[in-house]
């Protein structure tokens, strides 16, 4: 690559949610280090296709640019990933950017993850708490369980699992990502005491019900998540609360 003058990318462009997509080809120069993120800055600092012809510039959706924030995900090369983190150096050419397909597209990358985080509010996925005064120190946590949390942490709603998971589709309500993040808001003796409000919501969904063992969203996720084995643990603790639902024995929740 150190060589090579020039970086050719081919996008996957859509001008508004109802239009039909195609594809545009960009070539821009090459710098060393640079990463998918700075080459789209280049093409929309100046928007000229490989053609020579003037176009509109590509819009895509960032923030943190540093593997954080999740926002900027797209499908690199036929993989979901993160654009910030990927680097051109480590990628065959030409660059295929896409939008990720689980999503709606709003324009060209930039896709509406809304009802990612509409799963999350149905399952409830925080620890109501009154913050407006001291509360004193939470109880200890056993260092298992703090170790489990801290993995399931570090998901940034990046949406990149969704995005590999055979079950996320058209004909499916299953929206895996809200089972990581019930597991982790449940971790905490805090976070237990609404743990049956948020496994409710789960299984309204069918959001854990409907997950296999494909372990395609393990592989694509840039946190390296245990995501089927929390699925795994929803799972669990749906089946448990559904019997409880049965014979109305919550109260010993």
């Amino acid at each position: 690559m150190a060589e090579q003058s020039t970086v050719t990318f081919v996008i996957t462009r859509q001008d508004s949610p109802d239009a039909s997509p195609y594809k545009e080809t960009f070539e821009i120069p090459y710098k060393t280090n640079m990463n998918v993120i700075s080459g789209l800055m280049e093409i929309q600092r100046n928007p000229v296709n490989a053609d020579g012809e003037n176009t509109s510039p590509v819009q895509w959706d960032m923030n943190c640019l540093e593997e954080v924030c999740g926002a900027c995900s797209m499908v690199i090369n036929g993989t979901a990933r993160q654009s910030c983190a990927a680097l051109v150096d480590d990628l065959e050419q030409p660059i295929h950017l896409e939008p990720m397909s689980t999503f709606p597209v709003i324009r060209d990358l930039f896709v509406d993850r809304e009802q990612m985080f509409d799963a999350l509010k149905q399952v409830k996925a925080w620890i109501p708490i009154d913050g407006t005064h001291d509360l004193g120190p939470g109880p200890r946590m056993p260092e298992k369980k703090r170790q489990w949390a801290y993995e399931l942490s570090k998901c940034m709603s990046c949406g990149v699992c969704l995005e590999a998971c055979p079950n996320v589709n058209d004909k499916s309500d299953f929206i895996g990502r809200a089972c990581p993040q019930s597991a982790f808001v449940q971790c905490p003796s805090t976070g237990e005491m609404n743990a049956s409000e948020r496994l409710d919501g789960l299984m309204k969904m069918e959001a854990s019900q409907a997950a296999a063992n494909a372990q395609n969203c393990v592989q694509v996720c840039p946190k390296g998540i245990p995501l089927t084995t929390s699925i795994a643990a929803m799972n669990r603790a749906t089946n448990i609360q559904a019997f409880k639902n049965f014979f109305g024995s919550d109260e010993a929740h």
